[in-house]
Order: C-alpha cells, then sequence, then structure tokens
C-alpha cells in the first residue's frame, strides 16, 4: 500500500505560479512512477505530468509543456509540480498518483496507476 497526499493548491490570478507536492508514505521503495492529473468539472480526468522515480525521466502534456515542471525529493519521497504562468483553463482539482511497476508503463493513462491522493483545488481566476 502507498498513501499520497497532495498540498499546495489555491486560488491564484492568471499569470501566477503555484508548487503543488505530493506526499508518498508506506511501500515507497516499490513505486515506479509519479504522475500529476487534474480534473475540471465536467470534464475527465486528464494527464498533466510524470516522472519515474530512480531516473527522473519526466513526460509532459502538451497543454502544459514549457509551464509547469514536475520534480522529485526521493529522500522526502515527494513530488512537486511547479505551475508557472497559469491560465484559467488550468483550473482543475490536481490529484497524484503512484505507479508501482515499470511494466506497460504509460504515463498519460490513469489506469496505469495503482494508488491516488484526494487531490487538491487549483483555481486561477482571470
Amino acid at each position: 500500500q502507498v498513501q499520497l497526499v497532495e498540498s499546495g493548491g489555491g486560488l491564484v490570478q492568471a499569470g501566477g505560479s503555484l508548487r503543488l507536492s505530493c506526499a508518498a508514505s508506506g511501500r515507497t521503495s516499490s513505486v515506479y512512477a509519479m504522475g500529476w492529473f487534474r480534473q475540471a468539472p465536467g470534464k475527465e480526468r486528464e494527464f498533466a505530468a510524470a516522472i519515474t522515480w530512480s531516473a527522473g525521466i519526466t513526460y509532459y502534456a502538451d497543454a502544459v509543456k514549457g509551464r509547469f515542471t514536475i520534480s522529485r525529493d526521493n529522500a522526502k519521497n515527494t513530488v512537486y509540480l511547479h505551475l508557472n504562468s497559469l491560465k484559467p483553463e488550468d483550473t482543475a482539482v490536481y490529484y497524484c498518483a503512484a505507479d508501482m511497476s515499470r511494466t506497460l508503463f504509460r504515463p498519460s493513462t490513469p489506469t496505469t496507476y495503482d494508488y491516488w491522493g484526494q487531490g487538491t483545488q487549483v483555481t486561477v481566476s482571470s
């Protein structure tokens, strides 16, 4: 079992920045990768970014590439998502997720991930 707790969401003006954190606990030594997804009201959950736990290989959705940066601190078992140049369309609940196996790892596919956090709200005002 892996427990994930997100934090860092809030209300920010367009053009502003936020840093989201996802603290992992439990069987973290078995985590292969971590991902961030987001879900806006009335929309499906969509991929934002992912990072492999050991090698630090990163993946980004086109919608956030160049504006968001994913990073991890292995010593703290924490993954971060740095959100810059925020737009109103970035408003959503942001979820982190953990994948426990490199087999058939598809970073942008929600079903790839085994554990999910409860989410943190990000609201961007225009």
